[in-house]
């Protein structure tokens, strides 16, 4: 794609820029305020600033969040590969990429920065600068988009242009920041508010309760396999172990155990304790295929070789549950509950019992290939009168 036709610096005055910036505003604040998300957003932006002359080569539109995962995320534009959504990891925000960045002076100082990238001093100018000119551009304007509860983020526009973006194309695009912001700030917030519930309930029940099933007592049932993981001997290890070493462990557990769920669609409900509660609803596939992706999942945990030193079981039912919102008046708790959940507890407790890494009910097994589980007779479950079959759910890694 070749460079857009510019009209001649010399003949575009201050009534020129003021009518883009004013034609542009209106539809920022207008329709793209109203329906579009982010990445519509920036791409159309990019297309009214080309129009209106400005040599675009890349745009970087990025937004920090309250996350304790994400550092930040955003858009980036590019002149052949249009745009795309990103995020940043909380830890890239505490290394020299981003400290004493271009983004970094915007969000302290709340100013523009802008430098050309024909001349760049080695050990002077920032890396960022250089990585940009390595990708052709020859100038880097970076502006502050001051949002309306005062935090500050950041947007970058670089050119391939000779000699770099003129005048006329800095007040442009500066002229545009206050409409940019009020544009991305909805889109923004409802972004971050999701990522956040992610992070604290899982994928599925982040969007019911992003939906506005968020009420005390909205319950809603479906069928699912449930799924428990607790490691073992953890009073054990909290005894030999430093704090900051038993909490490491923990977390490269976790990591294995929520990656493995999610890999086959399930959500993670929550960490109890150094046990973990996940389930797989069936939705239109079925009991069947439940079970099956939540057979697949202790497989692939049982298989991480990074949890040699980390023994832990697995216990799997499938049936009945019910999601929704317990607590207080001003304190809920979204989970599941039923007696799915209460059986696969109990079922738990005999894998350690039986010293099996992990085990299953007789629901589950009937729907699991004959090879993925072994039959362990019966067995008296804690809380309940009769005995009830168990079945071994053999991995690869105690098969």
């Amino acid at each position: 794609m070749s460079s857009p036709q510019l009209p001649d610096a010399e003949s575009s005055g201050p009534m020129d820029v003021a009518k883009s910036v004013t034609d542009i505003t209106a539809w920022l604040i207008g329709p793209a305020r109203k329906a579009s998300p982010p990445k519509e957003i920036v791409a159309g932006l990019i297309d009214r600033l080309v129009a209106a002359g400005v040599p675009l080569w890349r745009v970087r539109i990025g937004q920090r969040v309250a996350n304790p995962m994400i550092g930040a995320w955003g858009v980036i534009w590019t002149r052949d590969g249009g745009a795309e959504r990103y995020t940043v990891p909380r830890s890239m925000l505490s290394t020299d990429s981003y400290r004493g960045s271009p983004f970094e002076h915007v969000i302290v100082t709340r100013t523009s920065f802008h430098e050309s990238l024909e001349n760049l001093r080695e050990g002077h100018d920032h890396p960022v600068l250089f990585e940009q000119a390595a990708t052709g551009s020859t100038d880097y304007l970076a502006i502050p988009l001051e949002y309306g509860d005062g935090s500050v983020q950041a947007g970058a526009f670089t050119t391939d242009r000779p000699g770099g973006f003129v005048a006329r194309d800095i007040a442009l695009i500066e002229g545009l920041a206050p409409a940019i912001a009020a544009a991305l700030e909805p889109a923004a917030m409802r972004h971050s508010m999701e990522s956040l519930l992610e992070v604290y309930l899982g994928v599925g029940p982040a969007s019911r309760v992003a939906k506005g099933n968020f009420q005390r007592g909205h319950m809603t049932e479906a069928e699912a396999a449930v799924l428990v993981t607790d490691m073992r001997d953890f009073t054990g290890q909290s005894e030999r172990l430093a704090p900051d070493a038993l909490l490491d462990r923990l977390g490269a557990y976790f990591e294995v155990v929520v990656d493995s769920v999610r890999a086959e669609g399930g959500d993670v409900l929550k960490f109890i304790g150094d046990g973990v509660l996940s389930v797989f609803p069936a939705r239109d596939s079925g009991r069947k295929d439940a079970c099956l992706r939540a057979a697949r999942s202790v497989s692939r945990a049982f298989g991480d070789t990074s949890l040699a030193e980390t023994p832990f079981v697995a216990a799997m039912h499938v049936g009945p549950v019910v999601y929704g919102n317990i607590g207080s008046r001003d304190r809920l708790d979204f989970t599941v509950v039923g007696p799915t959940v209460n059986y696969v507890s109990r079922l738990e407790g005999i894998s350690k019992q039986l010293d099996k890494q992990a085990v299953c009910s007789e629901e589950a097994a009937a729907l699991l290939p004959a090879d993925m589980v072994r039959d362990l007779g019966r067995h008296t479950l804690k809380g309940f009168a009769e005995q009830h079959t168990v079945f071994e759910l053999r991995t690869s890694a105690g098969a």
